[in-house]
């Protein structure tokens, strides 16, 4: 059996192990299980709400034979307060949550498909709230983000606090590149996650993308990664030269 047709089944056995329980309303199938099925590959696994009746929310997350019954668990991680990272016996790994129909009016999720549900329940209630796109910032903001990460990095880093400059540098700068990339090139037609610009960004920006591989070098190459952040400004935007000159200079005595 095929990943997709593993992942499918297993779904509709869930939603038929839940639909034996009244105080279950329903599975709402997310990501690329849920409306975005052309997605799925090899390398998917099962995210999904449970949605149940009020009162029964803890009932669920403390026991977990609804699953179980389907096929054996051979590890799970209560990894939130709502429900759990989870992998079955025959490999098939899941991150699901669990919430009382009242709770999901205040949750932030994008469009899912409803495997199953319940007779009295109104599928409506698993319509998101309007999600915005991706945030974004001015550009100046940008830019004035990504120099004095690396500046703050390039400092500790030559104080000798590398792991602290790894994360401003790699971390804090990079994810600023990534915005200031997402205003340089226009997105390829592949689906956007509104929650994180990082997912499927090399298929959204195949051309830009490439310079994180300059980037993203390493905890033993952290001057290197500064560097090349910014030849990328330096390369596409107007940056202050003052700011430019005390980050070079830093990047210099960190060889010594």
């Amino acid at each position: 059996m095929n990943t997709r047709d593993q992942l499918l089944n297993r779904l509709n056995e869930i939603g038929n192990s839940l639909s034996k329980r009244p105080d279950v309303l329903a599975l709402l199938a997310l990501g690329s299980v849920g409306i975005e099925l052309d997605r799925i590959d090899e390398f998917s696994d099962l995210d999904f709400f449970v949605i149940c009746c009020k009162g029964f929310k803890q009932k669920y997350i403390e026991n977990l034979d609804w699953l179980s019954d389907i096929c054996p668990i051979s590890f799970k991680f209560k990894n939130t307060g709502d429900g759990y990272k989870l992998l079955f016996e025959d490999g098939v790994f899941c991150e699901f949550a669990i919430f009382e129909q009242d709770e999901l009016k205040d949750i932030s999720f994008s469009e899912g498909r409803l495997v199953w549900h319940a007779e009295q329940f109104d599928p409506s209630v698993c319509d998101p709230a309007k999600l915005s796109s991706y945030r974004s910032f001015d550009i100046d903001y940008l830019i004035g983000e990504a120099l004095t990460n690396l500046y703050v990095g390039l400092c500790r880093y030559n104080r000798g606090e590398k792991l602290s400059a790894f994360e401003f540098i790699q971390y804090y700068a990079k994810d600023r590149v990534l915005e200031l990339i997402s205003t340089l090139e226009k997105p390829q037609d592949v689906k956007q996650d509104k929650f994180s610009i990082s997912r499927r960004f090399e298929y959204r920006y195949p051309n830009l993308s490439t310079v994180l591989s300059k980037i993203l070098v390493g905890y033993d190459h952290i001057p290197e990664s500064a560097l090349a952040i910014l030849d990328f400004l330096d390369s596409n935007f107007t940056i202050n030269e003052a700011i430019k000159k005390e980050l070079l200079a830093l990047c210099e005595e960190s060889k010594q």
